[in-house]
């Protein structure tokens, strides 16, 4: 299993609108082959910083999620809010 973390920073007046993109398009990322669950989860001192939470069943699956259209056009619309760039890790459990 793969657990895909990705911090990104928002500026201030862009935040509601990445919230409803991201819930407008959570049920088909969690239902593309491989994903098992995502979340987004909210820093609480600075609002700005937003993390997605992601279960995979392996790096193939999560690869194959980046390379698709879907992605692509999710990805573009999310960095076009951002204040500076996202940091992403894939992590596993041992």
């Amino acid at each position: 299993m793969i657990i895909r973390i990705v911090k990104m920073q928002f500026k201030e007046e862009h935040i509601p609108a990445f919230h409803q993109l991201f819930h407008e398009r959570k049920d088909q990322i969690s239902s593309f082959e491989g994903c098992k669950k995502v979340d987004l989860l909210q820093d609480t001192e600075d609002p700005r910083i937003h993390f997605t939470y992601s279960h995979w069943t392996d790096e193939q699956a999560l690869a194959k999620y980046r390379a698709s259209a879907f992605f692509e056009d999710t990805w573009k619309k999310t960095k076009a809010l951002f204040e500076n760039k996202a940091e992403a890790w894939s992590t596993s459990i041992k």
